[in-house]
């Protein structure tokens, strides 16, 4: 029989003795070569017994019950006992590789590190051994890599280098928290795979914790649902999906939104303009100047889009593919270095400054972190306000009832508005931060990656949300986002864009239903369906096409 390497029984975390219990007798084991996969809303314990595991809870924490790595208890351990076990028997990818990794030290320096952290060994050594890691999560010419710093790789690449830092102690289990959240469809691919590869050719076991349901369908063995601190469901991967027990997995699967499994019989005709567009683009060229005397980056190449009232035009393409910036530019935050960016009829480019600050008051934007966006020492209503103070549009008792207006258009409590931020949610952050956004009624919502940092059901509710705003306001809006699924299902019309040219668009059912690249059509076959039979359908017709190519 497979070793177990994880046994959890009876865990239970809770924060003072008059606190919050979040995680409640859990039982949960994970064996050498599994995968399982822990999922569940944000606040349903998935992270806190990530953390136990490895003895990092926060201060006030309490943990009772049993957590055993290779039959070594967790629980009551001596911190050097624990010292010892973390990044031997078990290490923990992070989401964010951009947090985890000096900025100002090369990546083989730190692997080094970490390596002389778990024993005795000479520079020389470290050095090599850092290589051979670079390698084995295969980072392109390790040799030469290993001497760069964390800003001269990819996202992709940087996540390699810390599933490589966490692997220099050769653990038994690796804790992977959301480690593919941030990352394009095709570098999110080319992560699972390396994931997968560790687990079938040296038997590492993986705990991974993950709200993408696609992302669970592709790669895991098990599924151990989470809510409110109590396991609901553990079971295989098939048997959940295909007949899940507990009403609550079933609305989970239920909020995935899903690409179509089938081509469209072709392309839908372009629809017809309706009136004068709320923003024209055309031909928008934007460099940006090289650091320390470095060569220009050419972010957007003769890219040319146009956006009516009460339309969605979606936005996708890999990291530096311009999609940003696109939305940048048309907020007036990027100087565009050639064409033209016309807002209501006006050109970006040839207006006056008094000019530039009226037409801001018809465009807005929503960003992925709302806690980032909002400002932690003010109160709700005065973030939603703001906009109106500035604009001078509203004061006194008029302001009050124009907030709460606000907050019950996006399905809030109007006493959120004595609240801050951090007595909220992240899908409720996120509603705050429409509210702002819609303060001053935009003819132009410029949307950057607004739900990528949400569990699935908070970003259905989201989403369903959107699309009753939508209906309210007639906005136009640039919808910018790495989830096809997402952008399938509130966009009218898609753009695609790959190093900053325009490559594809059109309506989002022909685009991503038959498309006409190559390109377009890669980043579709990356999304993993939120299916495991269809998905490693697909991953076997993937192998059997690799194969014949070689062949």
């Amino acid at each position: 029989m497979t070793e177990t390497i994880l046994d959890i029984e009876n865990l239970t975390i809770r924060f003072g003795p008059d606190g919050p219990t979040v995680v409640r007798d859990l039982d949960l084991s994970v064996a050498g070569g599994e995968i399982v996969a822990l999922v569940g809303e944000s606040g349903s314990g998935k992270s806190m017994t990530a953390k136990a595991v490895l003895g990092l809870l926060p201060d006030g924490a309490t943990v009772s019950g049993s957590i055993r790595l290779g039959g070594d208890e967790v629980v009551g351990a001596a911190e050097d006992a624990l010292s010892g076990l973390r990044g031997t028997r078990a290490a923990m990818v992070f989401q964010e590789p951009q947090t985890a990794l000096n900025p100002v030290r090369t990546v083989g320096w730190q692997i080094a590190q970490a390596l002389r952290a778990h024993g005795r060994i000479s520079r020389a050594a470290a050095r090599a051994r850092a290589v051979e890691l670079l390698r084995l999560v295969e980072i392109p010419d390790p040799d030469v890599r290993v001497d760069w710093y964390p800003h001269q790789l990819s996202g992709g690449q940087k996540q390699r280098v810390v599933i490589a830092l966490a692997l220099s102690g050769n653990p038994d289990l690796l804790i992977a928290d959301e480690p593919t959240t941030a990352l394009d469809v095709t570098v999110q691919a080319e992560i699972l795979d390396l994931l997968r590869t560790l687990r079938d050719e040296r038997g590492t076991a993986i705990l991974l914790i993950t709200h993408n349901m696609g992302v669970v369908a592709d790669i895991a063995d098990r599924v151990a649902v989470l809510r409110r601190g109590v396991l609901v469901e553990d079971r295989g991967v098939h048997e959940l999906f295909a007949s899940p027990r507990e009403k609550y997995t079933t609305q989970l699967l239920a909020a995935v939104p899903r690409l179509p499994v089938a081509a469209d019989p072709g392309p839908a005709p372009e629809p017809a303009a309706a009136g004068d567009p709320v923003l024209t683009v055309t031909d928008l060229d934007v460099v940006y100047p090289g650091r320390g005397g470095g060569a220009r980056f050419h972010a957007l190449r003769g890219v040319s889009v146009a956006v009516e009232a009460g339309e969605v035009l979606g936005i996708v393409g890999e990291s530096g593919s311009g999609k940003t910036t696109l939305g940048r530019a048309a907020l007036g935050m990027v100087t565009a270095s050639g064409g033209s960016v016309v807002l209501d009829g006006a050109d970006l480019a040839s207006v006056t400054a008094r000019e530039l600050r009226a037409l801001r008051r018809n465009v807005a934007l929503v960003h992925q972190d709302p806690a980032a966006s909002l400002d932690p020492r003010r109160s709700v209503g005065d973030s939603i306000a703001e906009p109106l103070v500035v604009h001078r549009t509203a004061s006194g008792g008029l302001l009050r009832a124009r907030v709460g207006d606000l907050l019950d258009s996006v399905r809030l409590p109007r006493e959120f508005a004595e609240r801050r931020p951090a007595e909220l949610s992240g899908g409720q952050r996120q509603r705050v931060a429409l509210a702002r956004a819609l303060a001053l009624a935009p003819r132009l919502l410029v949307a950057d990656e607004p739900t990528s940092a949400l569990d699935v059901s908070v970003q259905a509710d989201v989403l369903a949300l959107f699309a009753d705003l939508r209906e309210e306001y007639r906005f136009a809006c640039l919808f910018v986002s790495h989830d096809l699924a997402v952008v399938h299902e509130v966009a009218d019309r898609v753009a695609v864009l790959r190093r900053g040219e325009l490559v594809e668009i059109g309506a989002t059912a022909a685009v991503f239903g038959s498309p006409r690249e190559d390109y377009t059509r890669g980043l579709r076959d990356a999304v993993p369906s939120p299916d495991p039979v269809e998905q490693r359908r697909r991953r076997s017709g993937q192998a059997r096409a690799v194969l014949s190519a070689v062949g």
